[in-house]
């Protein structure tokens, strides 16, 4: 028999779901998505189904989101460095001529511009590669933006390994790092064309420098559209008891399949996505990880610098636990396919599951 307490929950959870199935050994509760079942005390949870409604690059996203903005706003401008169809900012310039400006191959430039918009109260957005977005105006973002907390936003496509065939000198794999170092910088990176949308509208919101990360491959668009995008605010994709994984970006979408798997041996993921590298959720990662007792990261990302660094920093300070790192290792990437890459560099769905498995090893090992 179940006892009084569990009793109590049980009726509630059956109650807000509009609608009473009690048994004292065996009951399945229908409740936002998910299927409880209680037999003889064991509660297994089935994870929700996340469904790709059509697959869509997230770069596309921004592009659709500046365009909204632009109609919402006459304060916001953008500004380009000579790649207008690859960022997608090509259907604001077209609508919006009057507040788009063309800089060319001058990246430095466009930072500064960008900078003393500022003061006259437009809120540019930046558009480049990710890679030209940060390493090769640092200097700029530093002392124009950054410094002065500029309300300037960057937005960087063809960001991570998936840029595929591109290869190494254009697969920026340290920016979050690098904009995380940042003070005053807030880091975000959306996991799919929907959020990505959402997070553009919302940085135009939100006063002082922001990195917004994309990327340039049709990926699974899974979260739903006209969503409400908070800055700073973690989203709990899957709750579960045995390990949270944590995942940003593209990862998101792995993530979640690789906790399928994980559910098929009888182990519970709590899967969450950190669109927000900085300023860190770090209120939901620790009831999260004081809840399961150990965790993964995942990134498309070099190991130093990024959410699973970010993560270990929490962990440190507050709770130390078991934590396994799915990024990229101590190296440049290559030319290829997207998904050959993420296999061959360690981001693949399998690699999340098995680093699982070892994160809930270490757990029993370490008595969690």
């Amino acid at each position: 028999m179940l006892n009084e307490a569990l009793r109590a929950d049980v009726r509630y959870w059956i109650q807000d779901a509009g609608c009473w199935m009690f048994d004292a050994t065996y009951f399945i509760i229908f409740y936002h998505l998910q299927i409880l079942k209680f037999s003889n005390f064991q509660i297994v949870i089935s994870m929700q189904d996340y469904v790709n409604s059509g697959s869509k690059d997230t770069r596309s996203g921004f592009g659709e989101g500046l365009l909204e903005l632009g109609k919402q706003n006459p304060r916001v401008v953008a500004l380009c460095a000579d790649l207008t169809g690859s960022l997608k900012m090509d259907a604001f310039a077209k609508t919006f001529p009057e507040r788009f400006i063309q800089v060319g191959i001058a990246e430095a430039n466009m930072m500064g511009i960008a900078a003393g918009l500022t003061i006259g109260g437009k809120i540019p957005f930046t558009g480049t590669f990710a890679n030209f977005s940060t390493g090769r105006v640092y200097d700029q973002i530093r002392q124009s933006i950054a410094y002065s907390n500029k309300n300037v936003k960057i937005c960087a496509s063809h960001a991570g390994i998936t840029l595929g065939e591109d290869g190494a000198t254009h697969q920026n794999l340290e920016d979050l790092g690098m904009m995380r170092m940042l003070p005053n910088m807030t880091v975000i990176c959306p996991c799919d064309f929907n959020q990505t949308r959402a997070a553009t509208i919302a940085v135009a919101k939100y006063e002082g420098p922001v990195y917004l990360r994309f990327g340039r491959p049709k990926w699974p668009n899974f979260t739903p559209p006209g969503q409400e995008f908070i800055i700073g605010k973690a989203v709990v994709m899957n709750e579960a008891n045995d390990i949270s994984i944590f995942a940003t970006g593209h990862m998101v979408w792995n993530a979640l399949q690789a906790c399928k798997i994980l559910e098929e041996q009888g182990i519970g993921a709590e899967v969450i996505n950190i669109h927000t590298i900085k300023p860190l959720d770090e209120t939901t990662v620790l009831k999260s990880i004081l809840k399961t007792g150990c965790a993964v990261t995942a990134e498309e990302h070099m190991q130093n610098g990024g959410l699973g660094d970010a993560i270990s920093q929490v962990l440190v300070r507050n709770f130390p636990a078991p934590l396994e790192l799915v990024a990229i290792a101590d190296q440049f990437g290559e030319s290829g396919k997207p998904e050959e890459l993420l296999k061959k560099f360690g981001l693949d769905i399998p690699d999340i599951v098995n680093a699982a498995l070892k994160s809930i090893n270490r757990k029993k090992g370490s008595g969690h």
